[in-house]
């Protein structure tokens, strides 16, 4: 089956796909060669299976981040809490290190975690497949932890929301 598209203007496809609400998730792991912590925000983290238990994410090809988590072969995803803004922040910025003035602890696999997250999924990446301008990783889950009550940090129209009301 082929389908033919129109062309679609960026800008508008952002606008319109921007009103679907998406939670906000520090993907990180540790570079094998040096052992520093390397990190990377994504607001396509989601359940993908029961059993056997998988998460998927996307990732931009262009990313510097995911080569470096990559290597390790498993990672922590730490979904991000209402108020924790600053953390997003600091792991969207580019070079240097993100994790120099966060809070965080290891997983059970030795994956940055950060502290007071609202939910934690460790996993090891089983595939990745190239879709377009992203990675689509679909990964085992190893390990979860659910974090403290509250709401989760969410992204919509554009910014970051403590909540949607």
């Amino acid at each position: 089956m082929t389908i033919t598209c129109s062309a679609i203007e960026p800008r508008h496809y952002r606008d319109v796909l921007g009103r679907l609400p998406t939670g906000v998730v520090v993907v990180a792991g540790r570079e094998t060669v040096t052992g520093h912590p390397a990190g990377l925000v994504v607001g396509t983290f989601q359940s993908l299976s029961l059993d056997p238990p998988l998460v998927s994410f996307s990732v931009a090809r262009t990313s510097s981040s995911w080569p470096k988590i990559r290597s390790a072969g498993h990672f922590s995803a730490s979904v991000l809490a209402s108020g924790q803004d600053v953390v997003c922040r600091a792991i969207s910025s580019k070079g240097g290190d993100k994790f120099a003035a966060l809070d965080w602890h290891e997983s059970p696999d030795g994956a940055p975690r950060i502290s007071g997250a609202h939910a934690w999924i460790d996993g090891q990446t089983a595939h990745e497949w190239e879709a377009g301008d992203h990675l689509i990783v679909i990964a085992h889950v190893r390990h979860l932890t659910a974090g403290e009550r509250g709401e989760p940090l969410v992204f919509h129209r554009g910014r970051l929301r403590e909540s949607l009301t």
